[in-house]
């Protein structure tokens, strides 16, 4: 609402069209919404809400170069953003698609006016094919672009509707396509500004089963566990770790925890030993959080290596009446790409699954083994 509103107010003073997308542009926002607050409006720049004339079917060539605009400009914000400044920021996840939207929009309409369903079409094939791309090229695997496409499809949606709305109401073509230009330009300079704050936010995640066992003997089956029976297949078929077991080195606070997943093994220098009570970690060495998939033998993605970082876990046994336990289990993780909301909603389930792998392991063996 605050872009739609601000794009159609900067036609009504008789500023370009662009100068409304400063809505979204972080800092300059401000001042794009003051000036837009006092500028006075002029009648004949009044945003028309009627519609264009003969709509003309969308042709080949229009699609096509369209298209190559907007998977060369997500093919170009990739390579910047990951491969050379090593980030996963808001100008590729949001940026980058919301701009190829408008820009695919605004260049399918830019010479003849075309219905805004052509240039959603557009757009979306512009994302799909960059998606192509990357997989092409090995930057990137399947899982990744799956989970980083439905957003950034539903982006260039919006993206699109934005730049068709624009050609159709833009006076002066020349001075807007060299304004879109300068829009296109200003994408990596903000993947450059976004690296000076790489601040990210710490979150837990909890899950609890209740046994039929107290927790002295159910202590035992937490801190070294043998083989745990394999995930369903679907989940070892999409290449997400799950956990196989774990083995103790010592004992009492500064012992060694491994916990063994399906790509490698969390080192776990124990911090709180409280029996029956209380198991605390660090985490201070971790495996891939995933096996990519790839049309090719092995890929390694950079977003593999240190953009998901568990830091600690806990467990708790909480004495219930009757010889049973509650046992929470918790893990305290932080993540490195954005927007960090909607990864985090991703990790928050693969996370739970793995707690509830393991806390019921745990169940199965504390009352198996309880009188």
């Amino acid at each position: 609402i605050g872009l739609t509103m601000s794009v159609r107010r900067a036609v009504d003073v008789g500023f370009s069209p662009w100068f409304g997308v400063g809505f979204l542009v972080p800092l300059w926002n401000w001042l794009t919404i003051v000036a837009l607050c006092f500028a006075p409006s002029t009648e004949e720049n009044t945003w028309s809400v009627d519609k264009p004339g003969e709509l003309l079917p969308v042709d080949l060539r229009t699609v096509l170069g369209g298209i190559a605009i907007g998977a060369g400009l997500s093919l170009i914000m990739v390579l910047f953003s990951v491969h050379v400044l090593g980030d996963y920021g808001w100008s590729l996840f949001i940026g980058t698609p919301f701009v190829v939207g408008m820009v695919t929009g605004y260049q399918t309409n830019r010479k003849e006016p075309r219905s805004a369903k052509s240039s959603v079409w557009v757009a979306t094939l512009a994302i799909l094919l960059g998606g192509a791309t990357l997989l092409l090229f090995a930057l990137e695997g399947i899982i990744c672009v799956l989970m980083a496409g439905i957003p950034a499809i539903v982006l260039a949606i919006g993206g699109a509707l934005i730049g068709h709305a624009i050609a159709h109401h833009a006076r002066s073509k020349a001075s807007v396509t060299n304004q879109l230009a300068s829009l296109i330009l200003f994408l990596p300079l903000f993947a450059g500004i976004e690296t000076l704050d790489r601040n990210t936010t710490v979150y837990e995640v909890e899950t609890a089963v209740e046994i039929n066992a107290p927790p002295l003997e159910v202590w035992p089956n937490v801190i070294d566990f043998p083989d745990l029976p394999p995930p369903p297949r679907i989940v070892q078929w999409s290449g997400i770790a799950y956990p196989m077991r774990a083995r103790l080195e010592g004992e009492g606070v500064g012992a060694i925890r491994h916990c063994e997943f399906s790509t490698g093994a969390f080192v776990e220098p124990i911090t709180v030993w409280e029996p029956g009570r209380r198991l605390a970690f660090d985490v201070t060495s971790q495996p891939h959080p995933l096996q990519e998939w790839s049309p090719y033998h092995d890929i390694h993605p950079p977003h593999l290596d240190g953009y998901f970082r568990s830091i600690r876990g806990e467990f708790r046994f909480i004495e219930l009446p009757n010889n049973r336990t509650r046992l929470e289990g918790s893990t305290w993780y932080e993540i490195d790409i954005a927007p960090a909301g909607y990864w985090s909603l991703i990790s928050d389930l693969v996370i739970h699954r793995i707690h509830l792998q393991v806390l019921d392991h745990v169940k199965r063996e504390a009352e198996r083994a309880a009188p």
